[in-house]
């Protein structure tokens, strides 16, 4: 699956996706016909991986990639995921 928002909604992004066997989860925009096939749940679960990513950005040291090499930056990542976890339980 491949959720877009209303500016990917567009009948050639939409072909492109199925011939490569994608299941796109894009809403119609106001001027489309409605897609009765559209997976809410889906897209919403979209939302999730937006505000992490977001969150992510927002860590000085991981948004300004203050490590270069990657497998540095693969630990900030993954210490940041770690303080979240403790931070819920």
């Amino acid at each position: 699956m491949l959720a877009g928002d209303k500016a990917y909604s567009s009948k050639r992004i939409r072909t492109w996706l199925r011939r490569r066997h994608i299941v796109p989860v894009i809403p119609t925009r106001a001027d489309e016909r409605p897609n009765r096939s559209f997976d809410r749940v889906a897209y919403r679960r979209r939302n999730v991986v937006e505000r992490c990513v977001g969150w992510l950005k927002g860590l000085r040291r991981i948004g300004t990639r203050f490590e270069k090499l990657a497998v540095n930056y693969q630990a900030m990542i993954q210490i940041a995921m770690i303080r979240v976890m403790l931070s819920f339980g």
